[in-house]
């Protein structure tokens, strides 16, 4: 995908594709299919009208959108992002990854993995990620995926 046209074009299937699959899992959802009820209605750590856990779909949405995005799947779950330059630090770029592997809202339901490169050379090298990185984004977007539930739920 290059250029705004592409991009926009991108978003639009992705919001027809979305709003499809909801009107899909509403028509469904009276059905049960072994998912857990709160009261009646279904579990807000299960709500996943797009495919995968949707607190955790829009927490990394949120939490990447500094980043362009080059490829965003939410039947999947899976969200990656073309490289991203720090104006402050122009010498190093960084891809992500985000995997949802769940529809529950679990810390082991996220799987995030980044590529860094450094210039060097007129060109960019492959340089190591520290874990520490991947975690705390892990943890931004778990965070933020629970503030999105609490919200929901009125408080």
């Amino acid at each position: 995908m290059t250029g705004s046209t592409d991009t926009g074009l991108f978003t639009a299937r992705a919001l027809v594709t979305a709003a499809s699959c909801a009107v899909v899992a509403l028509a469904l959802a009276g059905c049960g299919g072994g998912r857990k009820h709160v009261g009646g209605a279904l579990a807000p750590s299960q709500v996943n009208t797009i495919g995968v856990n949707s607190y955790l779909w829009r927490a990394s949405l949120d939490s990447l959108s500094f980043m362009p995005l080059l490829q965003s799947d939410s039947a999947g779950g899976v969200i990656v992002t073309d490289w991203y330059t720090n104006p402050k630090n122009p010498g190093e770029r960084v891809k992500v990854s985000v995997m949802i592997l769940d529809k529950d809202l679990r810390a082991d339901a996220l799987r995030v993995t980044a590529v860094r490169e450094v210039a060097q050379g007129g060109g960019w090298v492959s340089a190591p990620v520290q874990a520490a990185t991947v975690q705390k984004l892990e943890d931004v977007i778990l965070t933020r995926a629970r503030d999105l539930r609490r919200d929901s739920l009125g408080g």
